[in-house]
């Protein structure tokens, strides 16, 4: 086939694509493509600056100059949750694709070749398991200290074992297929059977359950910042604004509501997106397509 032909194929391919896709994950996808577009162009859609304070303007009720009205620093709250998006979404890609990467192919891999490397993987996660994950990642942060960094380390310290379970037992099932067993019988090496022929079977399972860890992680950002535990101040974040608003309830409810509603607005959107992946990416499983 000519580049020409290819090409003329290409647009159709994807026009299809996105035919194929329930209401859901075009919903999700067109929520989740304008909460990034606003985080990216945060500085060209908002006059202010997310750090200055102006005392003078300080609790100003949602209007036309603030939209969001402002804090008791005087800080423009609209312009905070667009810079917030920055740090949460950054934050939560990091401490979800993270783990999903190292889980996935660690629990694949013991799934694949079982024996002592599965025994002691599997005590392992079971012993992480054991114990509640915000509880882990509050002690391994009470350690380590507060910080975007750290929690970056707390939290794949424990979030690989749910990715690492879940393509084990995903492994355990395309171990004993055809396929498997006829590229052993060739005396392909592990590595390759794993990376060429079984993750591709197994990893959708991941992908479908990164979207709602995806929302968790987000959500566990706020809350650690809620505590004093997550991003330091004055950067921009959707939990810290939360928690700096909780004094303010009576006399400035915006403080505390309408970052809180970004938090939610972009929960919805990862559920649409985890929704919509579930029923595409299943259909992609039976029709081989």
């Amino acid at each position: 086939m000519s580049v020409a032909a290819h090409a003329g194929h290409a647009p159709g391919g994807v026009q299809a694509e996105l035919l194929r896709w329930s209401p859901s994950l075009r919903i999700g996808m067109a929520l989740l493509a304008l909460i990034v577009a606003a985080g990216v162009f945060a500085p060209w859609l908002t006059p202010y600056d997310p750090l200055r304070q102006d005392y003078g303007a300080a609790l100003l009720p949602p209007g036309a100059a603030h939209w969001f009205g402002t804090d008791s620093l005087g800080r423009d709250i609209f312009t905070r949750a667009l810079f917030a998006i920055r740090t949460d979404l950054v934050i939560g890609f990091w401490t979800t694709y993270l783990p999903m990467l190292v889980g996935v192919l660690l629990g694949a891999w013991a799934g694949l070749k079982r024996g002592l490397f599965d025994a002691v993987l599997m005590r392992v996660i079971d012993t992480a398991l054991a114990f509640p994950f915000l509880v882990l990642i509050i002690v391994i942060l009470a350690i380590l200290g507060p910080g975007t960094q750290n929690i970056y380390i707390a939290v794949f310290l424990v979030g690989w074992t749910m990715y690492a379970r879940l393509a084990r037992a995903e492994m355990l099932v395309e171990a004993g297929k055809d396929y498997v067993l006829a590229a052993r019988t060739l005396g392909y090496p592990a590595w390759r059977i794993l990376l060429r022929h079984a993750l591709p079977n197994i990893v959708n399972s991941s992908i479908v359950f990164s979207m709602s860890d995806f929302v968790l992680n987000i959500l566990l950002v706020s809350g650690l910042s809620f505590l004093g535990l997550g991003v330091p101040p004055p950067v921009p974040e959707w939990g810290a604004m939360v928690a700096e608003g909780k004094d303010f309830m009576q006399q400035a409810w915006w403080i505390s509501t309408l970052p809180g509603f970004m938090i939610v607005l972009t929960g919805v959107a990862l559920a649409l997106v985890g929704d919509g992946l579930t029923h595409r990416l299943g259909d992609r499983h039976v029709t081989g397509h």
